[in-house]
């Protein structure tokens, strides 16, 4: 892609700001829960369809789908943008804060929209420059790990134009704003969720002798299993196993019969992912055992390893070095620990999924979920322009 192209998409996304900023701060001010995203797919789907894109509404449940066609053949590129917010309560006075009690979009989210819609309005306006097809995927339930799953099942990447790769943006408190994050391979990490349940005999209080006290059982579980993590594992392969909830007893004098606990498992090795299960159940049973006591496991998958194909995403930092200069991409050193379902895609097709630094300037930058999370909404117009070029410039990269 040429300087003259690149700087003509960066003009295009720039005379966006205010349109992207004011399309943000809406969908902030009134954020949506996953698969209730009723108002902002309806508000995605007006501006797609005033573009003159083929518009699909509830794919996968509240999903949109829009199809920008260009004017020349080539291969099909998806931008996909989550739209769901997450069950908090926000706090600040920021005149766009959340005008629904207990829902706030503490995760960029709303900044994903209105970049993809940003994006799309640039290249709308060079359709005639535009070989092959652009497809935006704006997709529901990303917090709660099944919006992807049911856009893909819904046929979002085989329904015609079939997609040949995807790309997808983050936005990212703890970066300098306007800064591009890309890695090859593991991106982000799996996310699966387990559930203990150990299981005694209950009793007074006063008599542990005559009773299986399943709450110092559950204490060893809990030890055992950190001492799993940190003796039994490569360490340079990155686990971690969080105990998160711990619920027993009914009253101070009485033993109870059972102890729940529940947790996460995040690892970035698919091979680790699947022995995660096998190995805890061997630590649970054991240790259980050792009292008299029982332990079962319930073992659930959810999102997967993000893997970043290695040639797409070179690509992309190549072309956004050869746009914005080599400051403004950064290789990062190791995965992020937290999870996204974008592996669902990734799965099927190529494609890389990066972050784009947006730390407030002037203000304390909090992190991703919590209820003071904030952006600097001038990363807005730079993801514009970053998701605009790689579109544009997929069917022909150099």
């Amino acid at each position: 892609m040429d300087d003259g192209a690149l700087a003509m998409v960066r003009h295009h996304a720039h005379a966006l700001t205010d349109f992207v900023v004011g399309v943000r701060r809406d969908i902030h001010a009134h954020p949506e829960l996953g698969n209730q995203e009723h108002r902002t797919a309806a508000l995605i789907a007006e501006h797609v369809h005033r573009l003159g894109l083929e518009v699909e509404a509830g794919v996968g449940g509240t999903g949109v789908v829009a199809v920008l066609r260009g004017a020349h053949p080539g291969r099909t590129l998806a931008l996909r943008a989550d739209m769901d917010a997450l069950p908090l309560d926000e706090e600040g006075d920021r005149p766009y804060r959340s005008c629904t009690p207990g829902v706030m979009h503490a995760c960029g989210h709303d900044g994903h929209v209105a970049m993809a819609l940003g994006a799309a309005r640039v290249l709308g306006e060079l359709r005639e420059h535009l070989h092959g097809n652009v497809k935006f995927l704006f997709q529901p339930a990303e917090e709660t790990y099944g919006g992807a799953s049911d856009m893909v099942a819904a046929g979002c990447l085989t329904a015609a134009p079939a997609v040949d790769a995807i790309f997808g943006l983050h936005l990212w408190p703890d970066g300098p704003s306007g800064e591009l994050r890309v890695r090859v391979g593991a991106v982000m990490a799996s996310a699966d969720a387990v559930r203990i349940v150990v299981r005694g005999s209950g009793g007074h209080a006063s008599e542990p002798h005559d009773c299986i006290d399943p709450v110092p059982v559950a204490a060893h579980i809990i030890t055992a299993l950190q001492t799993m993590v940190t003796r039994r594992l490569d360490a340079r392969n990155p686990v971690i196993l969080t105990i998160t909830y711990l619920q027993a007893g009914t009253a101070f004098n009485v033993i109870p019969p059972e102890v729940v606990l529940a947790g996460t498992v995040r690892t970035v090795d698919p091979s680790l992912r699947a022995a995660m299960p096998g190995r805890i159940d061997e630590v649970i049973t054991h240790a259980a055992r050792a009292f008299g006591a029982t332990a079962d496991l319930a073992y659930v998958h959810g999102s997967g390893v993000v893997m970043n194909d290695a040639a797409f995403t070179e690509w992309v930092a190549a072309l956004v070095r050869h746009a914005r200069g080599d400051a403004a991409v950064r290789a990062m050193a190791h995965p992020v620990m937290g999870a996204e379902d974008f592996g669902v895609y990734l799965e099927r097709i190529p494609g890389t999924f990066a972050f784009l630094g947006a730390r407030p300037a002037h203000q304390d930058a909090y992190p991703c979920h919590h209820p003071r999370f904030d952006i600097d909404e001038a990363a807005l117009p730079v993801g514009v322009e970053i998701l605009s070029s790689v579109a544009l410039a997929y069917a022909r990269p150099s």
